[in-house]
């Protein structure tokens, strides 16, 4: 697959699993590629846990000078009905179990559902942010991100770098394909033709475990 396709791809096949209406928190980076490739006829509520209800796009008449940010402080902006609450309630929101859905990047995740996607030792980094709120506090996590980096797996075993939060994932969607968390492990529910299972699982150190009902993700 062409890298410049990846993270899109990865980015459609992750708006087919939201629904009209859904409340939904986006990480940083691919996971902001979404709204693009949502099905059409559905809506979904953008949050940003900084406050946020109803995030628009960023337009160049937003851009500059900007009065909205993102939990990243970066330039964001509201749709029409947004409203703008306060960080406290913004994580009561989150920790309450009102987020349908939250779409978070992954440095490494294992076959547990665990996820680490904050720091990597050594690095400077602002702060975890709501990350771990929302991996314990949305109804679906879903981590979309490359299957690999410089060739070695990130969907491990046991994550080694430090958690963001433990047994949290219900599903991991990468360019190679969809895997579900179950209690038994990683159960891989579908696959990227251009992929084979056998170089599917070569890419990842967890043990997959193949769905009988294995189907394409295109």
């Amino acid at each position: 697959m062409d890298k410049a396709q990846i993270k899109g791809f990865i980015a459609a096949r992750v708006a087919r699993e939201l629904k009209d209406g859904d409340v939904v928190n986006l990480g940083i980076g691919l996971p902001t590629l979404v709204p693009a490739y949502l099905p059409e006829g559905v809506r979904v509520i953008l949050q940003s846990e900084n406050g946020t209800i109803g995030v628009g796009p960023v337009t160049d008449e937003n851009r500059d000078p900007f009065h909205v940010v993102d939990a990243g402080g970066s330039p964001s902006a509201a749709a029409p009905g947004a409203c703008f609450i306060d960080s406290a309630s913004s994580f009561a929101l989150i920790r309450g179990g009102h987020v349908d859905a939250t779409i978070l990047g992954g440095l490494e995740v294992d076959e547990e559902g665990s996820l680490a996607n904050w720091i990597i030792p050594g690095k400077k980094m602002p702060g975890m942010g709501g990350a771990m709120d929302l991996l314990v506090g949305a109804k679906n996590v879903i981590v979309a991100m490359e299957h690999t980096a410089k060739g070695n797996p990130k969907i491990l075993k046991k994550c080694r770098l430090p958690y963001t939060a433990v047994k949290c994932i219900t599903k991991i969607i990468t360019e190679m394909g969809v895997m579900e968390v179950s209690d038994k492990g990683l159960v891989l529910t579908e696959y990227n033709p251009e992929f084979t299972v056998e170089q599917i699982q070569q890419a990842t150190e967890a043990t997959l475990i193949i769905s009988p009902e294995l189907k394409s993700m295109v």
